[in-house]
């Protein structure tokens, strides 16, 4: 009975009749046809179980990557419609020969070859001020009156001076004399010359001393003269033709002679510009180059030419100094004014330019542009950036001749790309 059971469970039973056959065949027809779905579903969830597996929605690219492949053809990063690529533009990356211009920032200071301190040569108490700032002085203008016993003391010297002269004159003259006649000897005809000597020499010093306080040639003249002259106050005279354009001391002030700064005359018509150049960009400066000066003071653009590059690097910043002589027209540059410099190289070479507005800055502010991909894609590349040029960057490395960058427009894939 068991035996006869388990041949008709798996079919072998020869006793079973026709329809139970029938219905065997159908159930195993069924089952057969129902193998290729079971393998299917077999097939997708062990692929949904694997580790290899790309996620939903990612493209082959990224699901070759996840799964350490290499993909056959790169897949661009978002792919704009049809409307939205019109508004696209891009150029080709090409090698261009070029002539560099360095941008950089400065102050302006005094022409150092045509400005001066006014340090007094006089000791004493101001008693009157000439002069204020803004005016226009050439040289031996007063600037300042000195109540000083310097004057006194000058007149003094000189004159004592003068008289010594003229005594040591009188006896070189009778010792040269005696000599003829061989009543003295050499030496003592030696020595009265240059007592002689010295005497005059002691009366220069006392004239010149007096030119210092600042004493006038007539006032000197008279002295030498032997007229009697009143006692005048030191003056303090401008050294070089300016504008004063700083008065450092005040009425009552005394002043320490050879220290104190009692004025600051400069030559307005010309100034300098210090900037500072970067060692990345300091091959591209040399003296006697070009160079633009703007500032928000004023529209007009001022042109200079480098003057001088220092021969050493500030430690602190990295950046050497350079010093350009600017023609100041109309006064517009002030010291201490800080103004934009373009430094225009005069040595040529070859690389690529990009428009400046290709280039954009992430998050960690690193410039990138965008490159047209041949699928139609538009997809990020980061890029060193060298020296700037007129309305175009230099790009140092991060492409390469023949692809494609966009030049206009990369604003709105940078915003289409963070959506």
């Amino acid at each position: 009975m068991t035996d006869r059971a388990d041949r008709r469970a798996f079919g072998s039973d020869p006793a079973a009749g026709p329809s139970t056959h029938r219905a065997r065949a159908v159930r195993t027809t069924s089952t057969a046809a129902s193998r290729p779905v079971f393998a299917i579903l077999l097939l997708a969830i062990a692929g949904a179980c694997s580790p290899n597996a790309a996620p939903r929605g990612t493209d082959a690219t990224t699901a070759g990557r996840a799964g350490g492949a290499t993909p056959a053809a790169r897949t661009s990063a978002f792919v704009l419609t049809e409307e939205q690529r019109a508004r696209i533009h891009t150029e080709p990356v090409t090698q261009t020969r070029f002539q560099p211009t360095v941008t950089t920032s400065g102050t302006v200071a005094f022409n150092g070859d045509r400005s001066t301190a006014v340090i007094s040569q006089i000791s004493g108490p101001v008693s009157r001020i000439l002069v204020n700032t803004g005016t226009h002085v050439v040289p031996g203008t007063a600037l300042a009156l000195v109540s000083s016993p310097d004057f006194a003391q000058a007149v003094a010297a000189y004159q004592k001076a003068q008289t010594a002269l003229r005594n040591t004159a009188r006896i070189a003259t009778l010792d040269e004399q005696l000599f003829k006649n061989d009543a003295i000897a050499r030496s003592d005809l030696d020595q009265a010359r240059s007592d002689s000597a010295s005497a005059a020499a002691d009366r220069e010093a006392a004239i010149q001393q007096m030119v210092a306080l600042g004493v006038d040639s007539i006032t000197i003249e008279a002295i030498r003269q032997g007229n009697p002259v009143p006692t005048v106050p030191g003056v303090i005279r401008a050294p070089i033709e300016g504008i004063i354009v700083e008065k450092l001391i005040n009425p009552g002030e005394v002043l320490t002679g050879g220290t104190t700064q009692c004025f600051t005359i400069a030559d307005l018509s010309t100034v300098w510009v210090m900037a500072n150049v970067f060692e990345s960009d300091l091959a591209a400066v040399a003296k006697g180059e070009p160079a633009r000066i703007t500032t928000d003071a004023a529209p007009d653009t001022l042109v200079g030419r480098v003057d001088y590059v220092a021969a050493l690097v500030d430690t602190a910043s990295r950046a050497t100094a350079v010093r350009i002589l600017v023609d100041n027209r109309h006064t517009l540059l002030k010291r201490d004014m800080y103004v934009r410099v373009a430094i225009q190289s005069s040595v040529a070479r070859t690389g690529v330019l990009v428009p400046v507005a290709s280039v954009l800055r992430d998050d960690q502010n690193l410039p990138f542009v965008f490159l047209a991909e041949p699928d139609g894609g538009f997809d990020r590349r980061a890029i060193t950036l060298g020296l700037r040029v007129g309305d175009r960057y230099e790009v140092v490395s991060g492409l390469t001749g023949g692809e494609h960058i966009v030049s206009e427009g990369s604003l709105f894939l940078q915003f289409a790309e963070s959506q």
